[in-house]
Formats: C-alpha cells, sequence, structure tokens
C-alpha cells in the first residue's frame, strides 16, 4: 500500500512539474472554483467606499465572442450588495450580478474577514 501511494504521489508531482506555469495556473483556479470562496468586492470612488458585494465564488474575466478566446475590459460576478456593509447578509439584501471596468473602476476583492 505505501508503494502504490508513493508512485501515485511520484506521478502527480511529475505531472504538475511538466504543466506549464499557465496550466498549473487554470489547475488552481478550477479546485478553487469547485470548493468557491467567500469573497469580498470593494468598489470605490475617490478614497470612499462606495458599494460592497459579499459572498462572491469568483470574478469572471468576459472573453470575446468572435471565438479569438481574447479578453475583454471588464471582470463579471454574483454577489450580495451589503448595504450596510457588515460582511453578512441580512434581510433585504439580494444576490446581483455585477460588471467593473479593469481600466476606470477602483476596487479591491479579497476574501471575507468576518468569516
Amino acid at each position: 500500500m505505501i508503494k502504490f501511494s508513493i508512485v501515485v504521489l511520484t506521478a502527480l508531482i511529475l505531472f504538475l512539474g511538466g504543466c506549464t506555469q499557465e496550466t498549473q495556473n487554470k489547475i488552481g483556479r478550477s479546485i478553487q472554483n469547485w470548493t468557491g470562496t467567500d469573497g469580498v468586492l470593494d468598489v470605490y470612488m475617490g478614497e470612499k467606499l462606495v458599494q460592497r458585494y459579499i459572498k462572491i465564488d469568483k470574478l469572471s474575466s468576459a472573453e470575446a465572442t468572435d471565438g479569438s478566446k481574447q479578453s475583454r475590459n471588464y471582470r463579471y460576478g454574483y454577489g450580495y450588495l451589503d448595504l450596510n456593509q457588515n460582511y453578512k447578509v441580512d434581510a433585504g439584501e439580494k444576490k446581483l450580478y455585477f460588471e467593473i471596468s479593469n481600466f476606470s473602476t477602483s476596487y479591491i476583492f479579497y476574501d471575507n474577514p468576518g468569516k
């Protein structure tokens, strides 16, 4: 049994070691997407926090629809608009779809510290 475990572990290490950095990142993202995150997105106007979205699984980069796989200049996701900015989903706070520009929107995406 120990020999089998060593063989499987060695094969896994060789497989991941042979992958490009981009492939390793994709594998990591797919694992994270499967396990989920409890992300927070803060949107700023200047130095002022104007919106906070919570319970975000992931931010996705939009891709071109012409088949070229080029990224568009915005990100999107689903999350709860945290109206009172307390990191918790309260009554009346709904899950919303949102889009943010890569160029004109000041934002920070991070794990929820209030877990």
